[in-house]
Parts: structure tokens; sequence; C-alpha cells
């Protein structure tokens, strides 16, 4: 005899169909969900991972040497012409022609901007970017200052052209420029020794010094605490910001800081710049003494005497 089904047995089949239904579905929701996450998830370490490498190579030694070569060296020779003729002003003896002084300066100025406008840096290094930028218009506006005297230059002494040139806002401003592209090139290099050693101890150069804080330094950061400081009091000098790190360190082993009562970094820094006891090629010439166990890259400013 044929058992025929309720309304009832009807009822609790299609509940358990809806919920298979239900489980199937979540399950293959969770399952979409799921992979999105695991797919996200990994994407982020991809593209971590190639930020990682991007990093790792952003300011290795060949970038630093390529940067020194193509950008660094042709703003050096402009620096250099620029102190040797200020010199040649300074001087002020008749044979001086400081309006053609300034009319050279000038054009070695637009030149080497022109060679530096054509070169180009990495995007994956922003601080020699940076640096670059800095360095064109620095020389864009050493450009201008000469220029703007050239046609009052014989009619004024040495001395009046000197002091005149020193405070105009345009030669100012082209010092800063130069002094910012000078740090953001250092700390390239410090970004450098972080590769090498990732325990590297920084130091905020914003902050001032003391002695001891100075000799825990290694060398690329006390180059780059110069950088800093020379930045902030506008010295723009002829020599390296290394010139200046070697001659610190002279300073403090010798006895002469504790002599004469000096107690931080900044002090010595101003008694030396006063004195001019810092020369081009300082660095180089004690390098083996001082620093012979410090990792450097190999630059020709922390080599060659130039």
């Amino acid at each position: 005899m044929d058992k025929r089904l309720t309304r009832t047995d009807y009822l609790f089949a299609l509940m358990f169909i809806f919920m298979l239904v239900c489980i199937l579905g979540a399950f293959f929701y969770g399952l979409k969900i799921g992979g999105q996450k695991s797919d996200q998830k990994y994407e982020k370490i991809l593209h971590a991972d190639k930020a990682a490498v991007q990093e790792i190579g952003a300011y290795d030694q060949q970038v630093l040497v390529s940067y020194y070569h193509t950008i660094f060296l042709p703003f050096r020779e402009f620096q250099n012409k620029w102190f040797e003729q200020m010199s040649q002003i300074e001087i002020g003896n008749s044979a001086i022609d400081a309006s053609a002084v300034l009319k050279e300066l000038n054009k070695v100025a637009d030149d080497k901007y022109n060679q530096l406008q054509s070169k180009n840096m990495p995007a994956s290094s922003p601080l020699l970017v940076q640096s670059h930028q800095g360095y064109l218009k620095s020389l864009k506006l050493f450009a201008d200052t000469s220029k703007s005297y050239q046609s009052k230059a014989n009619g004024m002494s040495g001395a009046q052209l000197l002091a005149a040139i020193d405070s105009d806002a345009y030669f100012q401003e082209a010092k800063t420029q130069a002094l910012t592209a000078q740090k953001n090139y250092f700390e390239s290099i410090v970004a450098w020794n972080v590769t090498l050693d990732h325990d590297l101890e920084s130091f905020d150069p914003n902050n001032n010094a003391n002695l001891d804080q100075w000799r825990a330094m290694n060398v690329n950061v006390k180059n780059l605490y110069i950088t800093a400081k020379l930045l902030k009091n506008k010295a723009f000098s002829p020599f390296y910001p290394q010139d200046l790190t070697i001659r610190i360190d002279e300073f403090i082993v010798s006895g002469q800081a504790k002599k004469l009562n000096v107690g931080d970094v900044n002090q010595t820094i101003d008694l030396l710049l006063s004195t001019n006891a810092v020369r081009s090629g300082d660095f180089v010439k004690g390098k083996a003494k001082w620093y012979s166990n410090e990792p450097l890259p190999q630059l020709p400013f922390f080599s060659d005497v130039n």
C-alpha cells in the first residue's frame, strides 16, 4: 500500500533543500572572500618586496658615483671657479677687470646649468633628485647674481663689490640651494651606509651634538651633521664637509677643545671657521690615520685632492 507524503513531509523536504542551498552559497562566498583577501595579502607582500629591492638599489655605490660625475663634479667646478675669481676681485689690483670676471662667471654658471639640465636622476633615488634640482636652482641664481653686477663692477672697489654681492638676495638664495643640495647628497651617502650596517646609529643634525655624541658617530653621519650646520649658517665654502669633520676630530683629540673650554660641536665649528682653519684636502691627507676602518663609498672626493 503506497504511503503518500503529507504536507509536513513536503515542508521538511523544502526546508532541507533550502538549508543545503544556503550552506553551499555560504561556502562558495567564503571561498571567494578568502581568495580575495589572500590575493590582497600576497599583492602587498609582492609590492613590499619590490619596494625593498628599489630601496636597496636607490643609493648603491654605482648610483652615488654616477651622481658624483654627472651632477656634483660639474657644480664643484663652478664652485671652485667662483672662489678663485672672488679671490682675484678681493686682491683688487689694477690688472683685475671685475666686470670681465663676473661676465666669465656668468658664462660658466650658464654652461654648467645647461650641462646639468640635460641629466636625469632615477625617481627611486629621491635624495639625489632633490640634490640635482637644488644645484640647478643654485647655478641659475649664481648666473643672475653675476650678471646683475657686471655693469657696475668696475665702479666699485673690490671690497665694496664683494660686500654688495654678499648681501644680495639672489646670492644668499644661491648659497642656500647649493648647501641644501650638498646636504641631500651626503644624506644619500648615509643611506648607502645603512645598506651595509642596518644598525647604524643616526643623529638628528637639527640637534646640537656634544663632544661625546660626536665621538660616537661614524664618519658618514659626522659628514651629514656638518652639511646641516653649514646650511644653517649659510657657510658656502671652498672645502668639503669631510675636511671640516677631520679638523673637528683633530681639534678634540689634540686636547684643544678641552684647553679652550669648548663643550660642543657647534662651538668647535664656529671656532674653526672663524680662524680659517679648514682647507680643501684636509680629509684626504689624514684619512688613513683617522678613518682607515670607516666605511666610505669609493667617491673621488674621499681619496683625491681636487
